[in-house]
C-alpha cells in the first residue's frame, strides 16, 4: 500500500537530499548524462560526486538529455500501484528543460489524474518547492494544497548561483562566444540567478577573484530575501565542500534559518554550471 494516496513526483535535478526525499515519500524521474557513447542517469547510474569527479578529467564534453513520456508513464504506473489515487508532479523550469512536456504527455496516457506543475526553476529552488508540497501532504492537504504550497515557497524564492569559470556555459552553448572572451580576458567570476516569474536564468553580478565572488553571493542573497521571516536555505556546491560548509557556517551563525541545508548539485545541472560552483537558495515563511 501506497503511504499516501496523493503521489508525489519529481524530476532528478531537484537537490533535495535523498534522506528527505526518502523521509516524505518522494519519487523522482531521472534524466541522463550523454558521455560519449554512456548513457547515465543521474542519481542512479552516476552521482553527483563522481560526476564531478570525471568533469575535470574526462577530454569530452558531457550532454544531458531528458525523460521521454514513456519515463514518467512507468513512474505514474508505479505510484499506481502502491495505491496511489492522485498524482501531483513537480518538474524543472520549462525555460529550462522540455522535462515538463514529457510529464504533461504523460498525464495523459494514464488513467489516474496527474496535476504537472512547473516549478519555474531547478535544484534546490525546485527541492523546495517540492518539499513545501510534501510537508503539506503530511499535514492533510489535498493536491490543491499541495500545489499551493510549492506555489508559495516559489513566490517568496531566491536563487543566486556563483560560477568558478564561464568555460562550461560556454561550452554548452549557453552564452557566446565574446562573452567567454572578455570573462577569460578578465578572469571573471560571473553570478547568475533565477527569475521564479519567467522561469530563465538571468546575469548578476561579476568578481575578479573567487573570494569576492563568495562575498557578493553570500550579501546579495541576502538583500533578496526577507531576514524577517521564517527562512529555508540551502548551500549548494558542485563538489566545493569546504566553501560550501564554510558558507554555511556563516549562515548559520549570523542568521541561524529555520533550516539549513548543504546539497551538492545534480550532474545535468553541473553540464552547465562546471566544478567549484556554489550557490544559496531559500524561501521564506511568516512566523
Amino acid at each position: 500500500m501506497a503511504k499516501n494516496k496523493i503521489a508525489l513526483i519529481t524530476d532528478s535535478t531537484c537537490d533535495a537530499p535523498a534522506a528527505l526525499r526518502e523521509q516524505y515519500d518522494i519519487d523522482f524521474v531521472p534524466l541522463s548524462i550523454i558521455w560519449g557513447d554512456e548513457e547515465l542517469r543521474e542519481k542512479v547510474d552516476i552521482t553527483s560526486e563522481d560526476f564531478y569527479k570525471r568533469l575535470v578529467t574526462d577530454p569530452r564534453f558531457p550532454k544531458s538529455s531528458q525523460p521521454t513520456p514513456g519515463d514518467f508513464v512507468a513512474a505514474y504506473e508505479r505510484a499506481k500501484a502502491k495505491g496511489a489515487e492522485e498524482i501531483v508532479t513537480i518538474t524543472i523550469s520549462s525555460a529550462m528543460s522540455g522535462t515538463v512536456e514529457s510529464a504533461q504527455q504523460a498525464a495523459t496516457m494514464v488513467d489516474i489524474p496527474v496535476y504537472v506543475v512547473d516549478s519555474r526553476s531547478n535544484s534546490m529552488s525546485l527541492g523546495w518547492q517540492v518539499l513545501a508540497a510534501a510537508r503539506a501532504r503530511k499535514s492533510g492537504g489535498d493536491a490543491q494544497a499541495m500545489i499551493t504550497a510549492a506555489d508559495n515557497a516559489r513566490k517568496s524564492m531566491v536563487y543566486i548561483i556563483s560560477l568558478d569559470t564561464l568555460e562550461y556555459l560556454h561550452k554548452g552553448g549557453r552564452i557566446g562566444g565574446a562573452t567567454r572572451f572578455i570573462g577569460s580576458l578578465l578572469d571573471l567570476k560571473p553570478q547568475i540567478y533565477v527569475d521564479h516569474e519567467t522561469g530563465r536564468v538571468e546575469a548578476g553580478e561579476r568578481s575578479r577573484t573567487r573570494k569576492r565572488a563568495i562575498k557578493a553571493l553570500y550579501t546579495d542573497f541576502f538583500k533578496r530575501i526577507d531576514t524577517s521571516k521564517k527562512m529555508h536555505i540551502a548551500v549548494l556546491h558542485n563538489a566545493a565542500y569546504q566553501e560550501a560548509s564554510d558558507l554555511a557556517a556563516k549562515v548559520e551563525r549570523e542568521y541561524a534559518p529555520a533550516e539549513l541545508l548543504i546539497t551538492i548539485v545534480s550532474p545535468v545541472l553541473g553540464v552547465h554550471t562546471g566544478p567549484r560552483a556554489l550557490a544559496l537558495c531559500g524561501y521564506t515563511e511568516d512566523m
